[in-house]
């Protein structure tokens, strides 16, 4: 997996690339951007809610079950020091979707690839790369 970020002229304004699809990321007003697209925290946050309705979703599909309409909420407080950073997921489901089936939404939610990577040890590997850049 692989996410390429350029940015667009002299602005906050960046440009990724992953696969064959381009998103934009800015920061807003506030911090010297033109909040033309999501900062990179709410990507953030974008990441942990779509992965969770899709897993919910892939996993009642797989089952055989009719969840109908899924909703995921994400809130994201960044870290500050000596305190954890925390996300506060709520999910919505239809009311009439048998108990256990619920239970068993709630428990596979927690599995989502993103969930796993931001719960699990994470390592970083870096490096700098100097370039020529043509006027």
């Amino acid at each position: 997996m692989k996410a390429t970020a350029r940015r667009e002229g002299r602005t906050l304004k960046h440009t990724v690339q992953v696969r064959d699809h381009q998103l934009t990321v800015d920061e807003p007003y506030d911090v010297g951007g033109d909040d033309t697209g999501p900062d990179p925290l709410e990507l953030l946050a974008v990441s942990l809610a779509s992965c969770t309705a899709i897993t919910m979703e892939m996993y009642a599909t797989r089952k055989g079950w009719d969840v109908g309409h899924v909703e995921v909420d994400v809130e994201y407080t960044p870290a500050d020091r000596g305190c954890p950073t925390k996300f506060q997921l709520v999910m919505r489901l239809p009311d009439d979707l048998p108990e256990d089936q619920v239970e068993r939404l709630r428990v596979i939610a927690a599995k989502c690839p993103v969930h796993r990577a931001l719960d699990g040890e994470v390592m970083f590997q870096e490096r700098i790369e100097r370039v020529h850049l043509a006027a």
